[in-house]
């Protein structure tokens, strides 16, 4: 029995749903750590003894009357992070945490994008906000044989929401990608519905985006694994869903 940490926090989700999907995982006991908690545990070492670390979490964030405030993690967070992939320690990513700590590039760049909800300087260029758009029926295609992909059928349906994001295309080995035009007509604008207007794109203008949905990168002495699933109930019972993260954690856990 091995050990994963669970971060989430910072982002609404189906609390009890997201609970039967940690369920599903064989062979890990879990600790599940909520932020803004979190984020001191992590600091004084939880993250480092941890076989497994998964991020589902979206901290560094305050979004009230219509706007949004950022700021960065302690400097205790991001030496406990950094130290553990320096260490040859990886990790699975999820979902929306490919938005978290704005303030802290060097999150991106383990990550391998950002999700933006304003805009923003990304690698030094100037950015539009990122888009969304939720419950998109689509099929997922495995491109890549890999110890994530393993016994993972070679397309699959998902119903799920997906990103028009910043991926560093360059630095990551794509695993899966969506069969689905990542193009702005069909998203709608963050900032927008940071500012209240939801399922907005009306002025936004974005370049066409990337249809990797899974991902694997280094980061430090070890390996991220990144998926893009992972809105809501429907991803989380999705049986190649839980096999592909099963086999992520596995793979960073002993990678």
């Amino acid at each position: 029995m091995q050990d994963l940490l669970v971060l989430s926090g910072g982002h609404p989700y189906d609390e009890p749903a997201f609970a039967a999907l940690l369920d599903s995982l064989s062979g890990w006991r879990v600790t599940h750590l909520l932020h803004p908690e979190a984020e001191q545990l992590v600091g004084e070492g939880r993250a480092a003894e941890a076989d497994g670390l998964l991020f589902y979490d979206m901290p560094g964030y305050t979004f009230a009357d219509g706007k949004v405030e950022t700021r960065e993690p302690s400097e205790a967070f991001r030496r406990a992070i950094t130290s553990r992939f320096a260490a040859g320690k990886g990790a699975v990513a999820m979902h929306h945490a490919i938005a978290g700590w704005a303030e802290w590039p060097e999150w991106a760049e383990l990550v391998g994008g950002r999700f933006l909800y304003q805009p923003g300087t990304v690698r030094g260029q100037d950015k539009r906000d990122s888009g969304y758009r939720h419950d998109v029926a689509y099929t997922a295609e495995v491109v890549c044989t890999h110890p994530v992909t393993a016994g993972v059928p070679a397309t699959f349906p998902v119903t799920d929401e997906l990103y028009l994001a910043e991926v560093f295309g360059e630095d990551i080995k794509p695993l899966i990608r969506a069969q689905h035009q990542f193009t702005r007509q069909n998203f709608y604008s963050a900032a927008a519905a940071v500012a209240g207007r939801m399922f907005d794109n009306a002025g936004w203008d974005h370049a066409p985006g990337n249809d990797c949905v899974a991902w694997v990168k280094p980061a430090g002495a070890a390996e991220l694994v990144y998926l893009q699933f992972g809105d809501g109930p429907d991803t989380y019972a999705n049986p190649a869903v839980r096999q592909i993260l099963a086999n992520a954690l596995r793979f960073t856990a002993t990678s």
